[in-house]
């Protein structure tokens, strides 16, 4: 029987955890992964398949991460249900354990890894200074908004009126298609916890990957926004830390003029969890999407 190395990770954890004499908060749960490192061996979409669905319930995505010979390394992922184009917070997770773990790339200040769908991107390693990785997000894609706001807010169980007239809604792919809702005050935010099955329903109909909903209040007065990621598709129906979703959120933001680019920090995640932490900040043209991991 073939073996291979597995890390089981949490990507986006924020916090630490409490010591005897220190009042730090507790750490985060993060979005945990799975990584499993096959070497020079490529498995078959359905053995990646097969075991990914051995995850339902562990883990939201299997990344399985390979030798390239583009790049320091190449990306697949798998939700329990389906191949998924990009995984965020599994890349995260992956890069953060590999570079922290592995001297040659520690030494490195750019890792690049080829990923199936979405070409090579580049990793730039601050574990040593913020004790983070970051990643170039894909070039948003724009898509056709047609849904009415009455369709969205059943969809999601919202309040009638619970959405914000002032920001638009939209449909960015950033790695995922996201359709991208703007919510009046962050409690009605937190506390929305919609019907999984009616939800993928919805997002299949009109070919949608996931739901970011957003808040500009926030819990943590050092945060820019609250963000939740709803994603049936996938077979859960919520994603409690993420990249692509968050990369989608910055194009947003900063085409819509509500953010300039700076360092900052999105708190992620509904009122049954320590909330989690994405940062983003856009340098040299780029935009970049980051955080730490823990083992578990």
């Amino acid at each position: 029987m073939k073996q291979y190395r597995y890390v089981k990770s949490n990507a986006f954890t924020s916090g630490s955890i409490p010591e005897q004499s220190s009042p730090t908060r507790s750490l985060s749960l993060g979005n945990p992964a799975a990584c499993i490192f096959t070497g020079q061996e490529e498995l078959t979409p359905e053995q990646m398949q097969a075991i990914a669905a051995e995850h339902k319930g562990f883990v939201m995505e299997v990344v399985f991460c390979g030798q390239s010979d583009k790049a320091d390394c190449k990306l697949t992922y798998y939700s329990s249900e389906c191949e998924v184009e990009f995984c965020g917070h599994g890349t995260i997770a992956t890069m953060y354990t590999m570079v922290k773990e592995t001297p040659e790339l520690m030494a490195k200040p750019v890792i690049t890894a080829e990923t199936n769908r979405k070409g090579i991107i580049e990793v730039f390693n601050a574990i040593e200074d913020e004790d983070a990785v970051y990643i170039t997000a894909p070039d948003p894609i724009e898509h056709p908004m047609n849904l009415l706001v009455a369709q969205i807010e059943d969809a999601l169980s919202l309040p009638h009126g619970a959405i914000c007239k002032d920001l638009p809604i939209r449909i960015i792919d950033a790695g995922l298609r996201t359709l991208l809702v703007p919510i009046k005050d962050l409690e009605t935010e937190i506390s929305v916890y919609p019907n999984e099955q009616s939800l993928k329903t919805f997002c299949e109909s009109n070919d949608i990957d996931i739901i970011l909903v957003f808040s500009k209040q926030t819990a943590d007065a050092s945060a820019f926004a609250h963000t939740r990621v709803f994603a049936p598709k996938f077979g859960y129906l919520e994603d409690p830390a993420t990249g692509s979703g968050n990369s989608a959120f910055a194009n947003y933001l900063l085409s819509e003029g509500l953010w300039k680019g700076e360092p900052i920090t999105i708190e992620q995640g509904g009122n049954d969890r320590i909330y989690n932490s994405v940062k983003l900040k856009y340098q040299d043209g780029k935009l970049l999407f980051g955080g730490k991991a823990t083992k578990k």
